[in-house]
């Protein structure tokens, strides 16, 4: 019997954790490990590092094809749940043949707790359960005091996604996901002493939801059986799952002491759209500026991602009509003088 009948709804499994954790080895794994079961793949990645739908595709398992992989290359998955993510499980669902099991693989960017309640969706609630949130450590960085093998390499993460609209610092991005697990994988065993384990487990233990199960991975080992079949109905359990945020009372995931606002701009070239954002980002109390900003004769938009006095552009390749640049700062920042800046 396959598990949709079995269980009325397809079991879907979320998979989190930090750029380098192992999220990629742990669901080339679970595709090896699949005996013919039809699983559909969602990869969420993004710029520069958007690569692993490309090394899923090619990885030569059985059963693995192009069409049951899909990539969200447009940032954060639970920043973009309706634009994103939500369609293409509708599009899933919608398949003569649907998966027996969807396997969604975050950024490490993203906070689980929102891509667990897009479940609730008018038009997956009745088809699709979250059987279970994964979240993988990377034992070998956490024994070292690291929540992440990289973290220079997370900020960049976080820096290249233009649709990014939660700035929570990187401990407390680690420490919701482990908040929302069901099953937490130690990776990169094979490298920590039992000392290092030790702390390890420590640091897991006092975040994890009672709940949660740990698993400590050693290379080769079978995963399958404890990642498939959880049944946890996470979906249905959001209480036990708050995030920071939602624990401290707030609406969304954005903190209470920022504001925002994003706005159409056209600049008649790249080095004054560059001079006049530089001037916007050193105002009182303005922390960030990103996303899209037209050029005058330029088909393409320039893609702006400006933190403190760091500013990054490129052209984008991207056909969004309506391009639009965000800017973040301290509650009660000056907009009018940010838009003076834009206008020169």
């Amino acid at each position: 019997m396959s598990e949709q009948s079995a269980a009325g709804r397809i079991p879907a499994t979320i998979v989190t954790g930090f750029l380098g954790a192992g999220k990629t080895t742990l669901i080339q794994s679970l595709l090896q490990q699949a005996n013919g079961r039809r699983i559909a793949l969602i990869v969420n990645e993004f710029g520069d590092v958007g690569f692993d739908g490309g090394v899923l595709a090619d990885c030569g398992i059985e059963g693995c094809n192009d069409d049951d992989i899909v990539e969200l290359s447009n940032g954060c998955i639970c920043c973009t749940v309706a634009d994103e993510f939500i369609p293409v499980m509708e599009a899933l669902l919608a398949r003569s043949d649907p998966p027996e099991h969807i396997v969604i693989e975050t950024s490490g960017l993203a906070l689980p707790q929102p891509l667990v309640k897009a479940f609730g969706w008018p038009s997956v609630r009745n088809r699709v359960t979250v059987d279970g949130v994964v979240t993988v450590v990377d034992g070998l960085a956490l024994a070292e005091g690291r929540v992440a093998h990289d973290e220079d390499k997370v900020s960049q993460q976080r820096a290249a996604d233009i649709s990014l609209d939660h700035d929570d610092p990187i401990e407390e991005l680690f420490e919701d996901q482990l908040r929302c697990a069901d099953l937490i994988v130690i990776s990169k065993t094979d490298l920590v002493d039992e000392t290092g384990l030790g702390r390890v487990r420590a640091i897991v233990d006092r975040e994890r939801r009672p709940q949660a199960s740990v698993l400590a991975k050693s290379p080769g080992d079978s995963l399958l059986p404890a990642v498939f079949g959880i049944s946890a109905e996470a979906e249905a359990d959001g209480e036990t799952r708050r995030s920071h945020h939602e624990m401290a009372g707030a609406e969304d995931h954005e903190h209470d002491d920022f504001d925002s606002f994003a706005i159409p701009v056209r600049f008649p070239d790249k080095q004054t759209a560059e001079t006049r954002i530089s001037v916007a980002l050193a105002l009182d109390n303005v922390l960030r500026i990103k996303g899209l900003v037209s050029i005058e004769g330029k088909s393409a938009s320039l893609a702006v991602q400006g933190v403190g006095s760091r500013l990054e552009t490129w052209f984008a390749d991207t056909d969004r009509p309506d391009p639009q640049i965000v800017i973040i700062g301290l509650t009660g920042f000056d907009r009018a003088a940010v838009e003076a800046a834009f206008a020169g």
